[in-house]
């Protein structure tokens, strides 16, 4: 890394360089939120891929959502948006969406669930 103002310019090169300077992500990515879930195709080739591109494909052979992928691999979550509409436009991956908030459980049910387990 590069030195600026005599310190380490440190991981704000990086993130610049993951994304080949983009800043937005394009075409789906446009719509990913932090709970929208992504899911790769197929477990695919990852060999010529960007290390961050193979990393994201190996998280998701199972169902992830864009906060835990930024969270797990400590990479920006506008990073992750960029990287993730790559792959997206790629055809490699496919996104969920999280279930509306009326399919979710009542907190009455959770509550009591939790009740159950505490008394066992």
């Amino acid at each position: 890394m590069g030195v600026v103002g005599g310190s380490t310019a440190g991981p704000l090169v990086r993130p610049y360089t993951m994304t080949k300077g983009r800043t937005r992500p394009t075409g789906q990515g446009g719509r990913l939120d932090l709970i929208t879930l992504v899911v790769a195709v197929s477990e695919g080739e990852e060999e010529g891929r960007e290390p961050e591109h193979g990393a994201i494909l190996r998280l998701c052979r199972r169902p992830v959502s864009v906060a835990e992928i930024s969270a797990r691999l400590d990479i920006p979550l506008t990073v992750v948006r960029v990287l993730l509409s790559d792959l997206l436009a790629e055809g490699d991956l496919r996104t969920r969406a999280a279930p509306p908030v009326t399919e979710l459980p009542e907190k009455k049910v959770l509550q009591a669930v939790l009740d159950g387990i505490r008394r066992l």
